[in-house]
């Protein structure tokens, strides 16, 4: 079984697809570490600028990889894990950027897709109930207001160690749905089939009490 679970930044779906998989027993997948991970590579080959041309034949060469590990997918780059270089705003941007490119998303969808094959499935993203798994079984669109995701990605970057402006965090949010939300391939939408769930009233808790619930409900509804 494959669970989506879609959004812009700030909503909690990171928190909350982790804990929900851990309360199913299924595997998480970070999609959005993935494309980190290709930024990050881009910034190391200096092809940020690159031509769409030239990233497609570059992107051939990157020795990238998802590779399931105790009950999530573990993204490496070099054979080495990229989760302590890729949670900062410079490399947030670039994949943001990068990520509406074609050949970006082309050279992922592979990558993406093989890991719901492995088995039950957390799948969280962008564009994971419209594009990459359309025949999800359960999928989730996760919303929240523009002050709530602002105050909550300030948290999340002081926890890091980064202080950053919450103006300049609120900015960055708008600019980030802009391109997201009206870039022509993949834009962000919740699929037809997708529950809608505003956060910004809810714990974690509740929100992964919510989803599990529903997800429980197609299960037992699947097995009858």
């Amino acid at each position: 079984m494959v669970v989506t679970v879609d959004g812009p930044a700030g909503t909690g779906k990171s928190s909350a697809s982790r804990l929900l998989a851990r309360e199913l027993g299924f595997a998480y997948l970070d999609t959005g570490a993935l494309y980190r991970a290709i930024a990050l590579a881009a910034r190391r080959d200096g092809v940020e600028e690159a031509a769409e041309s030239e990233l497609a034949a570059w992107l051939a060469k990157v020795p990238l990889e998802a590779k399931p590990t105790d009950g999530r997918f573990l993204v490496l780059l070099d054979g080495q894990d990229v989760e302590p270089f890729i949670r900062n705003e410079a490399i947030s941007q670039l994949a943001s950027r990068l990520s509406a490119l074609a050949p970006v998303r082309e050279h992922l969808l592979g990558l993406q897709r093989s890991a719901g094959e492995r088995g039950d499935l957390v799948a969280e993203g962008r564009d994971m109930g419209t594009v990459v798994f359309p025949r999800a079984e359960a999928k989730f669109f996760l919303t929240a207001s523009e002050q709530e995701r602002a105050r909550r990605r300030w948290l999340q970057l002081g926890q890091s160690g980064q202080h950053v402006d919450p103006a300049e965090i609120l900015a960055d949010l708008r600019r980030r749905d802009q391109r997201d939300s009206g870039r022509s391939l993949s834009p962000l939408r919740p699929a037809g089939d997708a529950t809608v769930l505003d956060t910004t009233p809810l714990s974690l808790s509740q929100v992964v009490a919510t989803m599990a619930r529903q997800v429980r409900t197609r299960i037992s509804g699947t097995q009858r």
